[in-house]
């Protein structure tokens, strides 16, 4: 049976994604005219939207272990960090880091190092572009995605790929949940872009509170539950859960993934650094 490349590519899987795309616009001041001169039409410099309020912030870090099928093998290391914040082609927007390497055991039946990198618009949370640098199995596969909702001309070195506004990226939609209020917002929806394919993305609350106990240590945390779509049918198959943690940075504590190739248990090594 062919998979999709996004079940293929569960690393990026891991992560999936965000709100409605903002567009801006701006109306220069009108001048007046003297009698004796004409005075010159002055426009404004831009000001980017305010950047939404969110749990998280520049250089955190969060480090995990992944633990793959029943026999619960420690195949991979995964690691999220907010790089920075920075001004993206105009707009204010987060860098968001993902790094996944295979290990041990898994490293000899499978290699893999790959990187991804997710510009996320820090107003609205929505994708700006999305970076992947894989490297498997000796092969290296380097893209990077321009998003955009509107006819404009393809971005230098990068590919510009159309999409629905409000479309998240995997790494940006891990953030993306972080900062909704889970306590009055049950349920999340937002189209997602893995670097191949558009998705239907819907997170509920599967568990308002519960106890997870990870390698960082034991938490009080509430169970998301994330449903993948694709043209209104949900992927068979496949399923991911999310546990956040109910402390004031809402971290990720625990990824719980079935796909149609094994399971997989992401578990929060150590509370994040800064």
């Amino acid at each position: 049976m062919h998979n999709s490349p996004f079940q293929k590519n569960w690393t990026a899987a891991l992560g999936i994604v965000l709100t409605l795309a903002s567009i801006w616009a701006f109306v220069p001041a009108l001048g007046g005219q003297t009698q004796r001169a004409k005075s010159k039409v002055k426009t404004p410099t831009p000001v980017p939207p305010a950047a939404m309020p969110v749990p998280f912030a520049v250089g955190e870090t969060l480090q995990y272990q992944v633990l793959w099928s029943q026999f619960s093998v420690h195949a991979a290391t995964l690691d999220f960090s907010v790089a920075e914040q920075r001004n993206f082609f105009g707009r204010l927007a987060w860098h968001f880091r993902a790094t996944a390497h295979t290990i041990n055991t898994m490293r000899l039946a499978y290699t893999l190092d790959d990187q991804f990198d997710s510009y996320t618009d820090a107003s609205q949370l929505d994708c700006l572009q999305y970076e992947l640098y894989l490297n498997e199995q000796g092969k290296a596969e380097n893209s990077k995605l321009r998003t955009s909702t509107q006819a404009e001309p393809a971005a230098p070195n990068a590919t510009l790929v159309r999409v629905l506004p409000g479309t998240r990226d995997p790494i940006g939609l891990l953030y993306a949940l972080r900062a909704v209020d889970w306590q009055h917002n049950p349920e999340f929806r937002v189209p997602a872009f893995d670097g191949h394919r558009l998705y239907e993305i819907r997170a509920d609350v599967e568990v308002p509170s519960g106890q997870v106990s990870v390698p960082a240590g034991q938490f009080t945390a509430t169970r998301l539950a994330i449903h993948v779509s694709e043209r209104g049918s949900e992927l068979p198959d496949t399923h991911f859960w999310l546990w956040l943690a109910h402390d004031a940075a809402r971290t990720p504590v625990l990824i719980e993934a079935e796909v149609p190739f094994g399971t997989a248990r992401v578990e929060l090594l150590q509370m994040p650094r800064h």
